[in-house]
């Protein structure tokens, strides 16, 4: 399933990238997105957080209760603009779950936009489309979620 979405955050290319890639920043996010535990690691401008979230409903006869969502972010260098591009992998160890993609983050009026585009897969054979369809509003509830706490963080 393609999933295609944007954030906008009212901060120049380089200070949201500074946002996106501030551990504690990371951390806020996960807390704000329901996780019952989470870690998170910065290392230059490689990002990866871990969770253990509540379960889609329609995933729980299959997953249980909880998830464990792994989240990987490479940044590139930026570019002349300032904006940046990033490889995006989502994991769910242990569940035919994968989320492919690219973050794009350039400047927009006076501040920038975050724009996420991927494929979502679970490779289930014939409900794996009906899965994609139910996990697809938990990833947007969780890029939504990265923009609510980006405004709130900007704002300090």
């Amino acid at each position: 399933m393609n999933i295609d979405t944007r954030a906008e955050f009212a901060a120049t290319p380089d200070k949201a990238f500074a946002m996106l890639t501030d551990k504690a920043f990371q951390e806020e996010v996960c807390q704000r997105s329901h996780a019952r535990s989470h870690d998170v690691s910065v290392d230059g401008n490689t990002v990866k957080t871990s969770r253990q979230l509540p379960a889609p409903d329609a995933a729980r006869p299959f997953t249980g209760e909880t998830l464990n969502v792994v989240e990987d972010v490479a940044w590139a260098d930026a570019d002349g603009d300032g904006g940046r591009s990033a490889v995006v992998t989502l994991k769910v160890p242990g569940q035919p779950v994968s989320f492919n993609g690219r973050y794009q983050l350039a400047a927009a009026g006076a501040g920038s936009v975050l724009t996420l585009k991927g494929e979502l897969k679970v490779n289930v054979p014939l409900l794996g489309k009906k899965l994609e369809e139910a996990a697809a509003p938990a990833l947007l509830a969780g890029f939504s979620t990265q923009e609510k706490v980006g405004a709130d963080w900007l704002t300090r």
